[in-house]
């Protein structure tokens, strides 16, 4: 077991291991379990009762934070002609066809989120092994390959705080909700957006419980459990 240092044994001391918190409760408290030199991130986890072999029980889409992630986000835009200039004009930071992808092949990933038109995908395609592994690659079902006449929308989505989810091979859910230094409703509010966006991506072949567990931690900070049952009622009540 890894030895923690001093300050995460003081906040940890503040968390009782044994209580699933309210979600309004346990954001006041992840505020309180930061103790890095910087804003931490606050991460939700979620431990999903889906088998993440199983084609039909993927569990995968976007969420939209109505209070953002407190960072820029870098968009890099895979379009050409009319498309590119739509882009451009959305200010994404970087947009491009065939020099942009020989940019990345070289070893360039200086963005945060990558959005293309459904004509580059044959080309995007074979950055399929840099991207994928980063979870930079765009997708349909993550809202990152779209029409033309959509990426000024999804540009300001994504530079707004739309976050994308995904099921690891170990059934878990990571993602992050805001920074350390927002107000407690602030993070709530995005915290329940997630769990509504879970909720809505459900597959067609889960069985029994969808989330067992869940806990909101900062990025250095210790896990603070969240109880379940309210929070998938707040979520679903809020539909």
């Amino acid at each position: 077991m890894a030895i923690r240092g001093k300050k995460y044994q003081e906040v940890a001391r503040l968390v009782d291991r044994s209580k699933a918190y309210d979600p309004k409760e346990a954001v006041e408290l992840v505020k309180k379990t930061g103790y890095a030199g910087f804003d931490e991130t606050v991460e939700l986890h979620l431990r999903m009762g889906v088998d993440p072999r199983a084609a039909d029980q993927q569990v995968r889409g976007t969420a939209l934070l109505p209070h953002g992630l407190g960072k820029q986000v870098r968009v890099v835009v895979f379009a050409q002609g009319e498309a590119a200039k739509l882009a451009t004009e959305a200010n994404a930071e970087f947009v491009g066809a065939d020099e942009l992808i020989k940019k990345i092949e070289d070893g360039w990933i200086d963005f945060d989120v990558s959005i293309a038109t459904p004509d580059m995908m044959g080309k995007v395609g074979k950055l399929g092994k840099i991207l994928g592994r980063r979870g930079l690659m765009p997708n349909p079902k993550a809202g990152t390959v779209v029409q033309p006449a959509d990426l000024p929308k999804a540009i300001s989505e994504v530079r707004k705080g739309r976050v994308e989810f995904r099921l690891d091979r170990t059934a878990i859910i990571h993602v992050p909700i805001g920074k350390k230094s927002f107000d407690a409703d602030k993070l709530y509010e995005n915290l329940m957006s997630v769990i509504e966006a879970v909720m809505r991506a459900k597959p067609a072949g889960a069985k029994g419980q969808y989330i067992k567990t869940a806990s909101i931690s900062t990025t250095m900070g210790p896990g603070i459990k969240l109880d379940v049952k309210s929070m998938v009622d707040t979520a679903v009540g809020a539909r």
